[in-house]
């Protein structure tokens, strides 16, 4: 069976280190061709997917963890949101007006921040900001857990895109467990180095073309590890016609009414998955009455 749209969950139990590793192939294909992206922009959503899902499975709640780059350098914006259930979704803009983009993380991201954002379906969003100032997404998000959690982190990131039409990214996360980062620190941080180091031979070739329990024994097989059942990976979009419509209420009745007047429709394009949602003076009526799903169907 295929490794790739799985996350893998293992353990150090001597160690008192925990680790994930996620190999996405068919739910990063929806994300980068959704959109005619260039090659490094479809690298950049590769690592940010990867990193969203390892980051997402750290977190012991029912929720949604959001990536979302802002830059003034020449990606504007990208974004890569991954909820409990594993499901990813995720959109950029760039400066098009360029003919070539640079190949680098650092001349992608020029004047940039990396905002995380952890909405919990119970209790209240926590919103997280990191400079990406660093030569890599990855340095930036062990700087991210540096900060915010104080826990030692290592992050590895990769994408394969030798064939534009599989596009693959990896990622995998090593993080000492907190119970342990108070009461055995030395030993522990001792211990995490010594199994970051092993997980730094880890080559882009074995990561692509090894089944995940062969590169865990690859690496670990002198070390006692625990792994946990997979957790499947996918693309899903939260858009609906009833979160298009409820955005429609707020807005006053004459004003739509006008844009049908002039257009028909009222059209509303997910920006994730592109399904379009339209809406008639018909709608507008039933959602100004309180029926938020109006009557037509998207199209």
């Amino acid at each position: 069976m295929s490794s790739f749209d799985q996350l893998h969950r293992f353990i150090f139990p001597d160690a008192s280190v925990r680790g994930e590793l996620v190999k996405l192939s068919d739910s990063l294909q929806h994300i980068v061709h959704n959109y005619e992206y260039p090659v490094q922009i479809q690298q950049l959503l590769g690592e940010m997917a990867a990193a969203a899902s390892l980051l997402t499975a750290t977190l012991k709640i029912e929720g949604e963890v959001g990536l979302q780059i802002q830059s003034e350098g020449v990606v504007r914006y990208a974004v890569v949101n991954a909820t409990h259930e594993q499901t990813l979704r995720g959109v950029a803009r760039w400066d098009e007006s360029l003919t070539s983009l640079p190949e680098s993380f650092a001349e992608l991201t020029d004047k940039a921040i990396l905002v995380i954002t952890i909405t919990p379906h119970e209790g209240e969003r926590y919103q997280g900001v990191v400079a990406l100032d660093k030569p890599s997404l990855s340095a930036c998000l062990e700087s991210y857990f540096e900060q915010s959690e104080q826990l030692p982190t290592r992050v590895r990131l990769m994408t394969d895109f030798s064939d534009p039409e599989n596009v693959r990214s990896a990622g995998m996360l090593l993080q000492v467990l907190p119970k342990s980062a108070s009461t055995s620190e030395k030993d522990s941080l001792s211990e995490f180095e010594h199994i970051s180091t092993l997980t730094d031979t880890l080559t882009s070739e074995e990561m692509f073309s090894l089944p995940v329990q062969d590169i865990l024994y690859r690496l670990y097989h002198q070390e006692q590890v625990e792994m946990y059942p997979a957790q499947a990976v996918s693309f899903a979009c939260t858009c609906s016609r009833e979160r298009s419509a409820a955005a429609l209420k707020n807005v006053e009745k004459a004003e739509l009414e006008a844009i049908i007047a002039e257009e028909g429709a009222i059209k509303m394009n997910c920006q994730y998955c592109h399904t379009e949602y339209r809406f008639d003076s018909i709608d507008v009526e039933a959602i100004h009455n309180g029926h938020a799903g109006g009557a037509t169907q998207p199209q």
